[in-house]
C-alpha cells in the first residue's frame, strides 16, 4: 500500500470514527429525551383518544437504543477493516435513519392536530371515566393537580359529569384535584379561593405541542447527521474494496 492511500484510508477511518463519537452520543442523547418524555407527565396519555403520542415515544427510544449499539459497532467494523460489519453498518444506518425521520415527520403532523385530538374527546373522556376507569381517574387527578386545572374547558364541565350524577353519597361539586390546595374532600366548594377554574385542554394541548415539537427536532436533526456516517461509511468499504483488488485477500479483509 503506497503512502498516498495509506493516508486517504487513515483520513477516512478517522472521520467516520469522528462521526460514531457523534454517533454514540446522539443516541444516548435521544435515549435521555424519550425517558424524558415518559417520565414528564407520561400519565395523562392514557386521556388521548389515538395511541399516536406512546408509538412517537417508544420509537424513538428504540431508535435510540440502535444508535448506541450501531455506533459501538461501526468503531469495530473500523478498527477491524472488516467489510462485512461495514455493510451490516451502513444498513443499519439506513434503517435507523428511516425510523427517526418517520418520528420526526409523524410528531411534527400530529404537533398540529393535537389540539383537535383533544377538543374532540378530552371532556367526553373526563365526564364518562371519572371514578369509573381507575387508570382514567389517576390520569385526570394527575393532570389536573399537575397542571392546576380543572374540566376541560371550564370547572363548570364537571356538573354534568357521570360520576356527579351517579354518586349521590359525595357532597363535592368537582373532584379534589381541582383544589388549589388538595384535600380529601376540598371540592365541596367550587369557589375561586378553593378550586382552579381554568380548564385543562388548552395547557394539555400546549404542553404535548411542546413535546412533539421536540420529539421532531430531535427525529429530523439526528438524520441528517446519519447521512454523512452513511456516505463516510461507503467510502470506506469502497476504498476497502479497491485495496483488496490491489494486494489480493488477506486476513485483515476476511469478511469474518
Amino acid at each position: 500500500m503506497g503512502s498516498r492511500e495509506c493516508c486517504g484510508l487513515n483520513v477516512i477511518k478517522n472521520v467516520l470514527n469522528f462521526f460514531n463519537i457523534i454517533f454514540l452520543l446522539a443516541g444516548f442523547g435521544v435515549v435521555g429525551v424519550a425517558v424524558w418524555t415518559m417520565i414528564d407527565r407520561y400519565q395523562y396519555v392514557t386521556l388521548l383518544a389515538s395511541l399516536t403520542y406512546p408509538i412517537i415515544v417508544y420509537f424513538l427510544l428504540a431508535a435510540g437504543g440502535l444508535v448506541i449499539f450501531v455506533a459501538i459497532m461501526g468503531c469495530y467494523a473500523v478498527l477491524k477493516n472488516n467489510r462485512l460489519l461495514l455493510v451490516f453498518y451502513i444498513f443499519s444506518l439506513v434503517l435507523i435513519f428511516l425510523i427517526e425521520a418517520m418520528v420526526g415527520v409523524v410528531a411534527y403532523i400530529y404537533e398540529e392536530n393535537v389540539q383537535t385530538e383533544l377538543e374532540m374527546s378530552l371532556n367526553n373522556t373526563l365526564l364518562s371515566t371519572y371514578k369509573i376507569s381507575d387508570d382514567k381517574t389517576e390520569a385526570v387527578d394527575f393532570l389536573q393537580e399537575n397542571f392546576r386545572c380543572c374540566g376541560a374547558v371550564s370547572f363548570t364541565d364537571w356538573q354534568y359529569s357521570e360520576w356527579l350524577q351517579t354518586d349521590h353519597e359525595t357532597e363535592n361539586v368537582v373532584p379534589d384535584s381541582c383544589c388549589k390546595t388538595v384535600s380529601k374532600g376540598c371540592g365541596s366548594s367550587d369557589h375561586p379561593s378553593n378550586i382552579n377554574y381554568s380548564g385543562c385542554l388548552d395547557l394539555m394541548a400546549l404542553h404535548m405541542e411542546n413535546h412533539l415539537f421536540i420529539l421532531s427536532v430531535v427525529g429530523l436533526g439526528i438524520c441528517v447527521v446519519q447521512i454523512f456516517g452513511i456516505i463516510f461509511g461507503c467510502k470506506l468499504y469502497f476504498k476497502l474494496k479497491n485495496l483488496d483488488a490491489v494486494e489480493g485477500p488477506t486476513d485483515r479483509t476476511t469478511f469474518l
